[in-house]
């Protein structure tokens, strides 16, 4: 079996565990990016028990009401009781660094919005230090170049995703090179800067519960 079918495996695996998390007749907040996709595709099986979520991005609704699934929207939800989502790496403390699909910011209010916040991975996200995937910070566009020049003087190397713009209408800047051995004071920091939407560490909410897939199968943390 390939890398890459091995990884399909493993998401599918981590997504199908999910569900086991999740209240029959209650919203379920749905994340975005590719191991989302495995859960939502598990979630469209369940559709007599789950018929409604809130959704963080574009991508992830479409797929939500191809699946005839209800997407509201958060406000309208009197509650999200479990939230589900992927990471592009989790540190031994369940901070996170997201963003890889640019839906970070729309991503950290409905985990903040959440009773409980499942994390889905396959094995090859988790790291000792977080920063081998480049950070991303979503900025207003007048900012860029402030930003930009912020994250330099911290030893960053700062790409601006080209082409994309996020669902909020901003830019994405991919921060690499950064050790973040303090992910709680570095999202405060970034968190502070003018023209800074977001930042894609999740630091102040971590995952409650961690699903990681690997040849041997899922093994919880947390929880």
């Amino acid at each position: 079996m390939s890398n890459p079918e091995s990884k399909n495996v493993q998401k599918h695996a981590a997504a199908e565990h999910a569900l086991r998390f999740l209240v029959p007749g209650s919203v379920v907040g749905v994340g975005s990016g590719s191991t989302v996709a495995f859960f939502i595709a598990a979630l469209s099986k369940r559709t007599v028990d789950f018929p409604k979520a809130v959704s963080s991005s574009e991508r992830s609704t479409a797929l939500l009401k191809a699946a005839g699934i209800d997407v509201l929207d958060l406000n309208e939800a009197e509650a999200i009781d479990v939230y589900v989502d992927g990471a592009d790496e989790v540190d031994p403390q369940l901070a996170l660094i997201k963003g890889g699909g640019g839906a970070l910011t729309r991503e950290k209010i409905i985990a903040q919005a959440s009773r409980r916040f499942v994390c889905i991975v396959d094995e090859s996200k988790q790291v000792q230090v977080l920063g081998g995937f480049p950070l991303p910070v979503e900025v207003i566009p007048m900012a860029r170049s402030l930003v930009t020049r912020e994250l330099q003087a911290l030893g960053a190397t700062v790409t601006e995703r080209d082409g994309f713009v996020t669902d909020n209408g901003n830019r994405i800047l991919d921060a690499a090179g950064l050790k973040i051995t303090d992910p709680l004071g570095l999202e405060a920091q970034l968190n502070q800067w003018p023209g800074v939407v977001t930042v894609g560490l999740f630091a102040r909410r971590r995952p409650d519960v961690l699903l990681v897939a690997g040849p041997g199968g899922v093994v919880e943390r947390g929880g």
